[in-house]
């Protein structure tokens, strides 16, 4: 059995055609087959049928050329964000002006010769810490008689300093038991006295007692007897050792 060949596919165009016609061929058999149909039914008939092909024409027109159609396109719909309102379960967020601060101007560049010198390190003064001078430790002294003669006999006093630093000034003080005893030969102070207590404060060459060190004053009592030792000898208001009250 010889295969059957495929049909043609029929377009919307062709149908529409085709039912046109066959619409028009049933409207004018109807008709022509009714002897009492007036002048005005036909004209109707007639129009409606114009108003049908024309619309076929047309309708076939687009679908043979549809490049000539302009596209309509729908817009999107508007986003949460355009349209202001907030999404659902989401908490409205209040619009706030916005702020703009005004434009401060920019300072104009300082010239060299208007930026101040600035003290370098070298020339900025040094703080100083004041630093308490050390003083001098208390001197002691020690008295000798070294020369017993009949009516007169010689005395030593060795003044000592301590400590490290120098003693510039001391005042030793001597109290003979009486005032008819006199001093002479005195050597490394210079001497006065008021009764019988004799004052001895530095010379010339014992105005200083260097630190560590001693300086030694002399001088010979005359006028005396057995038991005339002096009473009392004190440096710088301490006593002196060698002296048996």
């Amino acid at each position: 059995m010889p295969a059957t060949p495929p049909q043609p596919r029929r377009t919307v165009a062709i149908i529409l055609l085709d039912r046109v016609v066959a619409l028009v061929t049933a409207a004018r058999r109807v008709l022509t087959g009714r002897e009492d149909v007036s002048r005005a039914t036909w004209v109707a008939v007639i129009a409606a049928l114009g108003v049908l092909i024309a619309t076929a024409v047309s309708v076939v027109g687009v679908l043979r050329t549809p490049e000539k159609l302009t596209p309509v396109t729908l817009d999107p719909p508007p986003s949460v964000e355009q349209v202001g309102v907030s999404p659902p379960d989401t908490p409205q967020a209040q619009a706030r002006p916005g702020f703009t601060s005004p434009a401060v101007p920019a300072p104009p560049p300082a010239s060299a010769s208007s930026v101040p010198p600035t003290a370098s390190a070298s020339s900025r003064p040094t703080p100083t810490r004041a630093t308490a001078e050390p003083t001098a430790a208390a001197l002691g002294a020690d008295f000798a008689i070294t020369d017993n003669a009949l009516l007169s006999y010689g005395a030593t006093v060795t003044i000592s300093n301590p400590g490290s630093v120098p003693a510039p000034r001391w005042t030793l003080v001597v109290t003979l038991p009486r005032e008819s005893l006199g001093v002479s030969g005195v050597e490394g102070a210079q001497a006065s006295h008021d009764g019988a207590v004799w004052t001895f404060v530095p010379d010339g060459d014992t105005g200083q007692v260097p630190g560590s060190a001693s300086v030694r004053v002399t001088f010979r009592v005359n006028g005396s007897l057995t038991g005339s030792a002096p009473r009392a000898c004190t440096i710088d208001g301490v006593a002196c050792a060698g002296l048996s009250n």
